[in-house]
């Protein structure tokens, strides 16, 4: 922070993170945490922190009322406490180059406690030698975590990123509208939070997965161009960069294409990435889903490091090797990796790919080394040297190889991919890798049965409408996808304008007439009403924020995450309901386990 104007208070003149040489003789009130506190004897220093930094205090005879020098003495780490004093620039071999303040300190003539803190159950200065506390401790204590410099600038960076879309989107014709967080459950792919209705017993409120039909019956309403900075909420399993609710950058716009709202879009993330220091060179390319699958096996390739799938179908048609033959002959092909100089990895690195082949659901990982000798592994010793040419090995390499269907093999080869490129340290090409993910198909198969590969409402191709009915799996759809160094960061599509097409689509997905109604009849409505041409898409901003500051989880951009377990530590939720709140709700529990553990409580 710069503007004094703004940092000033009742309290303070500034915040002590700006103050620097040209600050010296200056008298100054500074007010924040007891940082760190080291008694050298005569004099007291204390670091003293603000959310702008750190700025170091001394208390001595020779400048500090008697009063605030044997108040100092009391201090503790984490107390609150109020200087008024002069800044002095501090001598040459005292400087601190690894602080930003480190030219200059306080010379503090007068201390006021605001503020005394208990002992910290976790601490909040460390050295750099020092290890974070275990994170369930610190999400615990998350009051104290959250003072960490580290989470605090993921935060404001959050807050600039934020603050950058609203103007961005507003400068492009946005608007700004908010739409409901108690809503209807609409089947999108997970689970609903439900929330009872103590109004409507025996009747529940679902919260939003999206904004994704209200957004669309806004543009049938004609406001043209909508955003929203929308919390979203999914009753699924978590991972690290999942969270039961979740921030995303919600927008759609009418009478528009497939380029119009990548233009917009990219334009949006190029000036968040500005703003984070993240260089983003306009356009992104872009790749088809298909062509992503084939060449990656994922349609969120990560383009830094220069590795993909190669066919060898044809170039082991005459390799006597039973799992290739069962397979090709089950209309699978052969596919894999090709590591140059891979064959200096050892059966133990080996071994960690071939784990993470198992994990990815293959069965196994087959592979092949070629030396001046010959091929040597699992599948090498079925090559000739003419098969190992055909395959393009050369004395050094190592094939990885992955034999069936491509549903099975691409997400098999996706995994081995990334960990093979950690375990060669293959080289980046380049730092940050961006790409559009286009024409995903409309529809995928789970378990034999047909879901909707984005949502329901994505346009399918008008070239593929014929096949709708007759070959679903083949329909490719106008939805996108964004994706950033393998992340992936946001999904759109083109809607559905037409209600007989978007009844057609749900038909396909296995609903009957009356299930369409009950649950889709007021978008049928709206879209009947005369719906334009519109689309969109949501960008996921927690994902956005842990990318551009490198964390390693949401949780550390989030100010008051969840465990993966879905349990807020520090304010102890969810908790048992008791039954007065129960029977209010007209409810009752199945067993009496949670109101007697609350009766107990």
């Amino acid at each position: 922070m710069a503007n004094r104007e703004i940092e000033s208070t009742a309290l303070r003149t500034r915040m002590v993170g700006g103050l620097r040489a040209a600050d010296d003789g200056s008298e100054q009130a500074l007010a924040g945490w007891v940082h760190r506190r080291r008694n050298l004897g005569g004099l007291l220093f204390v670091d003293l922190r603000d959310r702008s930094g750190v700025v170091q205090v001394s208390f001595g005879p020779d400048w500090t009322e008697a009063g605030s020098l044997e108040l100092a003495q009391q201090i503790g780490h984490e107390d609150v406490i109020l200087v008024h004093g002069v800044v002095a620039a501090r001598p040459e071999g005292a400087r601190n180059e690894d602080m930003a303040t480190g030219e200059v300190e306080i010379r503090a003539r007068s201390l006021r406690i605001l503020s005394d803190a208990r002992t910290p159950e976790i601490p909040v200065y460390r050295a750099p030698e020092d290890e974070l506390p275990a994170e369930e401790l610190r999400l615990q204590h998350r009051v104290l975590d959250l003072r960490r410099r580290e989470l605090q600038q993921n935060l404001v960076l959050r807050h600039r990123l934020v603050l950058e879309t609203r103007n961005y989107m507003d400068r492009h014709g946005f608007i700004e509208i908010e739409t409901p967080i108690l809503t209807k459950a609409t089947p999108e792919g997970a689970r609903d939070y439900l929330v009872p209705s103590r109004v409507h017993k025996g009747e529940f409120y679902a919260l939003p997965q999206s904004p994704q039909i209200y957004k669309q019956i806004l543009m049938v309403s004609g406001f043209d161009r909508y955003f929203q900075i929308a919390r979203c909420f999914r009753d699924e399993d978590l991972r690290a960069d999942r969270q039961p609710e979740f921030t995303q950058i919600d927008v759609e716009a009418s009478f528009v294409e497939v380029e119009d709202i990548l233009g917009w879009m990219q334009g949006l993330v190029a000036s968040l990435a500005d703003v984070a220091g993240i260089d983003a060179p306009l356009p992104f390319p872009r790749m088809t889903w298909y062509e992503a699958m084939d060449r990656y096996g994922s349609d969120r390739p990560d383009l830094r490091f220069e590795l993909e799938i190669r066919d060898w179908t044809d170039a082991t048609a005459e390799v006597d090797f039973g799992i290739i033959r069962t397979q090709v002959a089950a209309g699978g092909r052969v596919r894999g990796l090709l590591l140059s100089d891979g064959a200096r990895l050892s059966r133990r690195q080996i071994e960690e790919l071939e784990g993470v082949a198992k994990a990815a659901g293959a069965p196994g990982l087959l592979w092949a080394k070629r030396a001046d000798d010959g091929t040597s592994g699992p599948l090498g010793k079925f090559l000739s040297p003419g098969q190992a040419d055909a395959m393009g090995l050369r004395v050094g390499d190592l094939a990885l190889v992955a034999a069936g269907s491509d549903t099975l093999t691409s997400p098999t080869l996706a995994a081995v991919r990334d960990a093979a490129a950690r375990v060669m340290e293959l080289p980046r090409v380049r730092e940050h890798a961006w790409l559009w993910v286009t024409d995903f198909p409309v529809f995928i198969e789970e378990d034999g049965v047909l879901a909707a590969g984005h949502h329901p409402f994505v346009m399918p191709h008008a070239d593929d409408l014929e096949l709708l009915e007759t070959d679903p799996a083949r329909v490719r759809g106008t939805a996108y996808d964004l994706v950033y160094n393998g992340t992936e960061f946001g999904s759109g599509s083109i809607r559905i304008h037409d209600p007989e097409l978007q009844r057609r689509v749900l038909r396909v997905l296995g609903l009957d007439d009356a299930e369409i109604d009950q649950k889709f009849g007021f978008l049928l409505a709206a879209l009947a009403a005369g719906a334009p041409p519109h689309g969109g898409i949501a960008l996921g901003m927690d994902r956005i924020v842990q990318r551009f500051t490198g964390s390693s989880s949401l949780r550390d951009v989030v100010a008051f995450p969840k465990t993966t377990a879905a349990r807020a530590l520090f304010e102890g939720a969810p908790t048992p309901v008791g039954p007065q709140e129960l029977e209010a709700l007209g409810l009752t529990l199945r067993t009496g386990k949670v109101n007697e553990g609350e009766q107990g409580a």
